[in-house]
């Protein structure tokens, strides 16, 4: 791997989470991985610390796509971690692989209206369209948990007259 410039700098090392995402073909599979990795080892993180790092992660994206002159650079993958760190936020850690599993699913896709928010400028579309697919995951998630095992299903056959 070639370390170009703007992956030396401070912005490079936190877009591209210290070269994490220039470490194969699949760069967003790769970052949500290690984001996975990096919240089982530490058994999730507070909702501030997602949030610091989203903000820093935006103004990090930012500056690397402008250095690198190109549209959200593949192998910024930050935006995976936080976005994925977002869909796991509230669980045991037994839902690390769903949550994983998921957002991949949701952040390929880009299901409306993740794909708009991609639409925005910098650091700022690159960020918001995981973050978005994050919430969605999560809740989601919560919705099934509900459904299945939080008494759900036996509420919605009432609610259908069975």
């Amino acid at each position: 791997m070639i370390l170009t410039p703007e992956m030396k700098t401070w912005h490079g090392l936190i877009a591209t989470l210290g070269t994490i995402g220039r470490f194969s073909r699949m760069p967003g599979t790769i970052g949500s991985f290690a984001a996975c990795v990096a919240w089982l080892a530490c058994g999730g993180f507070p909702w501030w610390v997602i949030l610091i790092v989203a903000i820093v992660g935006t103004v990090a994206a930012d500056k690397y796509e402008r250095a690198a002159e190109r549209k959200d650079p593949g192998e910024v993958v930050v935006d995976e971690a936080v976005g994925y760190w977002i869909s796991a936020y509230g669980f045991s850690p037994s839902y690390a692989i769903v949550s994983l599993f998921l957002f991949r699913i949701v952040d390929i896709t880009k299901p409306f209206p993740i794909k708009k928010t991609e639409k925005l400028p910098g650091g700022l579309g690159i960020m918001a369209d995981d973050v978005l697919g994050g919430l969605i995951v999560n809740l989601l998630i919560r919705a099934l948990q509900w459904v299945f095992f939080g008494g759900g299903l036996v509420a919605l056959y009432k609610a259908i007259g069975r």
